[in-house]
């Protein structure tokens, strides 16, 4: 099969700063690959190099004879007063399409972006509908190889599933292959058939594996431990070739040369083996939880908020316990934000409230956020007074740590220090901000989009330490690969004042499309209006007994579930096999309740409907 280009030894430096070296791939057609790496490895340089944006310092790139590229940067340029149609038809000036073609092409790619209005200013666009709208300006001239820098970036998990059916093939032909960087780990696992990570921590720079991204991670785990073993093998090989060398003057006269240089060379292997082991470090999250036992953290009752007349939640009830793990999903400006907003301010008084409804906190609650718009980042301080704000350590997990090694445990360097914040990365202010929450032990965390610009390496940090993490914690993420792994719940807004739980994401996205019947917990919107309908029914004595107690009986198991949930973490639990097995048991049979009730429900409610 030809190639449809080939990047030979392509290396390139920024001053004294090594991005990447000899790095070498070829891309034929169906290929479907994923750039991953640390932030800094060079993943943006190495798409603008490939694209012809920017030049190599060594190496060469083939390409096929008239092969089309099409580039789709992380930032998106676009007249705002202009329309969405109408942007799109000025980026095809010059183009072999005729006028009329133009403007089938443009209004093609809107409609299957879905945007209802093709003529509404760019101007007006959330961050998610501009993105899309960069990626249909990316497939006008119907390239053959499509380089996409973080297109997940900004997309609410709507959009991304609408672009991973683009992608799949769903809603368009072509292009013959892809390459792109994304952090999304979830997307990768979906878009991609091969994952070629940049990183220091490979003796050439990168690892390539053809497959989807959990094909990656097994076999960069078995590289990794051989490496590890590497390292111990040369290690003992050097002492023994140390211990060799440093005998007497009498046996040094008996030395072959070639071992002497042997010894040398295995020194300088080793020195190698070592370095690349270390820069496999990663950031250490951990939070630190206060070990509150109390039942009943934060407890909410027909919370309902709006704005200029638009209903964002109505009626809905939460309660949050140590242990707790809520998820919250929703089309951008739903009101997932607001409702952080409004749990953050529970304590003041005369702080943010709902519109009707009550929140209710326990005695000495501590909660601490992390806020996506970063305002609590001043770009002018420096990197050391952003770690440590009252000197030259911090206090963690009751122990004194100096800045250095407080920096150090979120991969700055000392050199960094003296650096404005503003000056720093994304995800170095992302990183900024979480060593911050990490400093304040917290019964309830709350984290609004706290994956934004995280690499995978530090994302891969933050899931388990949210997963050990002993408080409750409710999180907003378009990270689908978080959410599953960390939350046990999940709070889904519809973008029509109506809210839902669910036990994960394809249920909510089912809901919302229309495609299947909602399966809620009984504390939300709908309950209401089941109540009021009770009145209505025409069930048999018996039946109306049961659909009567029905609510509470599913309330009742599922706190069940939980209680069974937070026994099952206590470590006294965890460490005994039987006691844990026990436990595990319970659990199953209470969930298994809890669907069948559900289930029950579900039925009464259709004999209901039918009869009236």
């Amino acid at each position: 099969m030809s190639h449809l280009l080939s990047c030979s030894s392509i290396s390139k430096s920024f001053g004294a700063q090594q991005l990447f070296r000899n790095i070498s791939f070829t891309l034929h057609e169906g290929d479907r690959v994923g750039l991953i790496g640390p932030n800094g490895s060079g993943k943006s340089t190495l798409l603008r190099i490939v694209c012809g944006l920017e030049e190599p310092d060594n190496g060469q790139i083939q390409y096929q004879k008239h092969v089309r590229f099409s580039y789709l940067a992380q930032s998106d340029l676009f007249e705002d007063d202009l329309s969405a149609a109408e942007n799109l038809i000025k980026a095809m000036e010059g183009s072999e399409f005729d006028e009329t073609e133009r403007l089938h092409r443009a209004h093609a790619l809107l409609s299957r972006a879905e945007f209802a209005d093709s003529d509404i200013a760019v101007g007006q666009l959330s961050g998610g509908w501009r993105k899309r709208l960069s990626i249909c300006r990316s497939l006008l001239l119907s390239p053959d190889v499509l380089v996409m820098d973080e297109p997940t970036n900004h997309l609410d998990i709507e959009g991304i599933l609408w672009l991973e059916k683009l992608l799949g093939g769903g809603l368009l032909e072509g292009p013959k292959a892809w390459l792109l960087v994304s952090h999304d780990r979830r997307f990768l696992e979906n878009c991609t058939n091969r994952i070629v990570e940049l990183s220091a921590v490979y003796p050439e720079g990168s690892f390539q594996v053809d497959g989807r991204y959990s094909d990656f991670i097994e076999a960069r785990a078995a590289f990794l431990e051989g490496q590890q073993e590497e390292e111990v093998r040369l290690a003992n090989k050097v002492r023994r070739e140390t211990e060799w060398l440093q005998r007497g003057p009498k046996a040094r006269t008996t030395k072959a040369k070639y071992r002497i240089d042997e010894a040398h060379k295995l020194q300088g292997e080793l020195a190698k083996v070592k370095s690349r082991n270390r820069a496999s470090g990663a950031v250490q999250i951990d939070f630190d939880a206060t070990g509150r036992k109390t039942k009943k953290l934060l407890e909410g009752k027909g919370l309902t908020k709006g704005y200029d007349g638009r209903t964002l939640f109505s009626d809905l009830d939460i309660l949050l316990s140590p242990g707790s793990r809520l998820g919250l999903l929703g089309r951008n400006g739903c009101g997932k934000s607001t409702l952080m907003q409004l749990m953050a301010a529970a304590a003041d008084e005369n702080g943010f409230k709902p519109d009707s409804g009550y929140l209710k906190l326990a005695d000495n609650v501590k909660i601490v956020s992390f806020d996506q718009r970063r305002e609590s980042i001043d770009p002018d301080v420096t990197l050391r007074r952003a770690l440590a704000p009252e000197g030259d350590s911090i206090v963690f997990q009751g122990r004194s740590l100096h800045v250095v090694s407080w920096a150090k445990k979120f991969l700055f360097r000392t050199d960094q220090l003296e650096t404005p914040v503003g000056q720093l990365s994304g995800g170095e202010q992302a990183r900024i901000l979480i060593a911050d929450l990490m400093r304040k032990p917290a019964d309830i965390l709350l984290l609004d989009e706290p994956t934004n610009d995280l690499d995978i390496p530090s994302l891969d940090v933050l899931e388990e330490s949210l997963t050990e993490f002993k408080g409750a914690l409710v999180l907003v993420t378009h990270d689908r690969f978080l959410l599953d792994r960390v939350c046990d719940r999940l709070l889904g807004f519809d973008g029509k004042g109506g809210v839902a739980y669910y036990a994960e994401y394809g249920q909510w996205i089912s809901d919302i499309t229309g495609t299947a019947k909602k399966s809620t917990a009984p504390n939300t919107s709908d309950k209401k209006k089941k109540s009021v309908q009770k009145k209505k029914g025409k069930l048999s004595y018996m039946d109306q007994r049961e659909y009567d107690q029905m609510e509470e009986l599913i309330m009742n198991a599922e706190m069940e579930v939980e209680e069974l949930q937070q026994r099952m973490a206590l470590p006294e639990v965890s460490s005994d096999p039987s006691e844990a097995a026990e436990c595990w048991a319970k659990l199953e049979k209470v969930q298994m309740e809890v669907e069948r009730l559900y289930g029950r429900w579900d039925e009464l409610e259709e004999k209901r409907n039918a009869e009236e």
